[in-house]
């Protein structure tokens, strides 16, 4: 059997796997036991313990549970509340201004959170049944959320961005600093769609009446101004060569804690489990889809596989930007049956050299690739997001939420297309900061 051949024998057997609803870290190390223990015998076995642990033993994994722990931190408060009141008083005299209000909450809430999910909670349980008691229209409120709670895992500091970082060895504050000029673009392509679709439909006009005085506006930001100064410290830190990634995230950990604690009194022993015991899950299971990830590269790097795949690809000799769109259909595809995490240790290994090979930035295009994952979050069948908001409003059906965040997934393809066009949005803030 050929090494492509068997490429393509352990791709469908993991997404069979995977379709039993399987842990992904699980389904990868049992699809790498089994075939090394075909095609190399048992011998193999006596490997993959050093290979996993040594796949774990980076410094910069320290980073990861420590932004979690941020996250777990700010989303345990009434931030995300505050960080929509805050915007809706500023924002409230543009059309739509109740959506771009939301969808500006959870630009800054998913940046301080990382977390989609959590995003989507804590902006949708306020925002959702504010904009629909003012007019909106269910697709609108409930599509802006879930399209909005993806920009976490692009704008830094960002778990996706330091996965892709370890997958490709790159440099994860130079990836940083190339999420920010691409966040706040998508950003701002959703703003415009929603203000339009707003405009056009006639919605929220009654809400841009309103009135806040000055006094009103700068009253709503003394909650919320701390931890954006949080997120700014820590990305100075990071950039201004006063600590690296793992120890600006512990800092920014330890502060963000400390925040809850004295602006939301979060303080009682129960309440500090639920943080730490969310915390400890997430950080255990990203840990472990690492370490198996690390397996598995191992298991095709061992067979061949991953070699092959980049010297046939480079054989066929076609335009780098059809080889371009190939890839990103491949990641769209992928995004829309497993998480961003288990995508990026997975196909980092085998796309990066191809692309490399195509003359592409490896930096610009762990942007490219994190957009492409931020569309799996609204894509069914496993849309994340789409499930989160349903849970939140169930009286309002998901090809109803589908139908409201398919012209956001649309700007995140013209973001694409953009960046494509124009690569310098991403790669000109690390080359300026951090020399080309």
């Amino acid at each position: 059997m050929s090494e492509l051949s068997i490429g393509l024998l352990i791709g469908l057997v993991t997404v069979l796997f995977l379709a039993t609803g399987m842990p992904v870290a699980f389904a990868l190390g049992l699809v790498t036991v089994v075939f090394l223990v075909i095609f190399d015998g048992f011998y193999a076995l006596q490997f993959l313990a050093d290979t996993m642990f040594g796949g774990l033993n980076d410094f910069t994994l320290v980073s990861i549970p420590m932004f979690v722990l941020m996250g777990a931190a700010v989303a345990s408060s009434r931030a995300g509340s505050d960080l929509y009141e805050a915007l809706n008083r500023w924002f409230h005299r543009v059309p739509g201004s109740l959506v771009i209000s939301n969808l500006g909450a959870c630009a800054l809430f998913s940046a301080m959170t990382g977390s989609s999910p959590a995003t989507c909670a804590a902006i949708g349980k306020m925002g959702i049944p504010e904009m629909r008691r003012r007019g909106y229209s269910a697709d609108l409120a409930t599509g802006a959320i879930a399209a909005g709670g993806t920009l976490g895992i692009l704008i830094p500091p960002s778990v996706t961005m330091i996965l892709y970082g370890i997958a490709s060895e790159t440099s994860i504050g130079r990836l940083f600093l190339a999420g920010v000029l691409p966040g706040i673009m998508l950003t701002s392509l959703f703003m415009i769609w929603a203000w339009f679709l707003c405009w056009k439909r006639g919605e929220g006009m009654s809400a841009a009446g309103q009135s806040y005085s000055f006094k009103e506006k700068i009253e709503s930001l003394p909650k919320i101004g701390p931890f954006l100064l949080i997120i700014v410290g820590v990305i100075y830190a990071m950039y201004g060569g006063l600590a690296t990634p793992s120890e600006a995230a512990g800092v920014g950990a330890l502060l963000c804690l400390i925040m809850v604690v004295v602006i939301y009194k979060i303080w009682r022993p129960g309440d500090m489990w639920h943080i730490l015991r969310d915390t400890t899950r997430e950080s255990v299971m990203i840990m472990m889809i690492i370490g198996t990830s690390v397996l598995f590269s191992y298991m095709l790097s061992s067979l061949y596989v991953t070699q092959s795949i980049a010297e046939y690809i480079g054989a066929l000799e076609i335009n780098r930007w059809v080889l371009l769109f190939f890839v990103n259909i491949l990641l769209l595809v992928a995004g829309c049956f497993l998480p961003p995490a288990a995508i990026i240790l997975m196909t980092t290994p085998i796309l990066l050299p191809i692309i490399v090979n195509a003359g592409f930035d490896p930096i610009w295009f762990g942007v490219i690739l994190t957009i492409n994952m931020e569309l799996g979050l609204i894509t069914p069948p496993v849309g994340l997001n789409l499930f989160v908001i349903n849970g939140i409003v169930p009286d309002v059906r998901l090809p109803v939420i589908l139908k409201g965040a398919l012209p956001f997934m649309l700007c995140m393809v013209v973001a694409i297309i953009i960046l494509c066009i124009f690569p310098e949005i991403a790669t000109w803030l690390p080359d300026t900061l951090m020399g080309g």
